[in-house]
């Protein structure tokens, strides 16, 4: 899934950008962002997963302010909840 006008508007909302010049710089953040979310966490729909949605919003955040390296241990708990809830929901054919 890509990212959509709105998903990008709902972020540059939070994060107060009110300019379109970074427009496709943001799209490309967002988009690695809840491409990398989704390889730790599993797949989940960024329109409708309000949980994963604000991983994806809190990782980019830490792009856009170049200190990515800190967002993994800063959302690590975040990170392993989602994680775990989201393999529950999708069923993970585990019958044990």
């Amino acid at each position: 899934m890509d990212i959509t006008p709105g998903i990008l508007e709902r972020f540059k909302g939070r994060m107060r950008i009110t300019h379109s010049s970074e427009d496709e710089t943001l799209i490309e953040m967002l988009q690695a962002s809840y491409e990398d979310i989704q390889g730790k966490c599993g797949t989940f729909d960024i329109t409708s997963n309000l949980r994963g949605r604000e991983l994806v919003f809190e990782r980019t955040r830490y792009v856009y302010n170049d200190a990515l390296e800190y967002f993994n241990d800063n959302f690590l708990s975040q990170l392993n909840s989602f994680g775990f809830d989201n393999v529950l929901e999708e069923g993970d054919g585990y019958e044990g």
